[in-house]
């Protein structure tokens, strides 16, 4: 009676411990399920941003990296493109803007990109899956490349920002 107890308890613990392996295996796999070729695309910028941009080092830099986004396969070159993408954001938040671009509206979508940029490396660092986050990063970085747009072809006078009364 003795030894059969002892072989139902060695049982029970073998093939426990065989379901959580197999679960943690799992676990690990479903970080990574991200396919590139159904993220939004870039908005395009007009010519007259582009302009601009051109000699914006820092920005330049960013975007670089923001298109290396599109070109991971793997998990492990992914974390290294959103390390990326923070590094050159620090540079890019920490650089001089242009004089058409240096106003709160700007910085203010910067921001906001630079928010989704830690939570997508939140979520690498986590194991959980970044396709929601990549793609509410990507509208953000759309939102700003459009903001670019509507900044350069604005046609109110630089009077009606500064007034205060108004």
């Amino acid at each position: 009676m003795r030894k059969t107890f002892l072989l139902i308890c060695f049982m029970v613990l073998v093939s426990s411990c065989k379901d959580s392996a197999a679960g943690d295996a799992e676990l690990q796999d479903a970080g990574w399920s991200v396919d590139v070729s159904k993220l939004p695309k870039k908005t395009n910028v007009n010519a007259k941003a582009l302009a601009i941009l051109k000699g914006w080092q820092p920005y330049n830099a960013f975007e670089v990296n923001f298109d290396r986004l599109y070109e991971t396969e793997y998990r492990e070159d992914f974390v290294l493109t959103v390390e990326g993408l923070v590094e050159s954001q620090k540079l890019w938040e920490s650089s001089t803007y242009p004089v058409q671009f240096d106003i709160p509206q700007v910085r203010g979508r910067q921001k906001v990109l630079k928010t989704y940029i830690l939570k997508i490396k939140g979520d690498l660092e986590y194991r959980q899956n970044p396709e929601t986050s990549i793609k509410e990063m990507i509208g953000a970085f759309n939102d700003l490349r459009e903001h670019f747009n509507i900044v350069v072809n604005s046609n109110l006078p630089e009077d009606l920002f500064s007034d205060e009364k108004n």
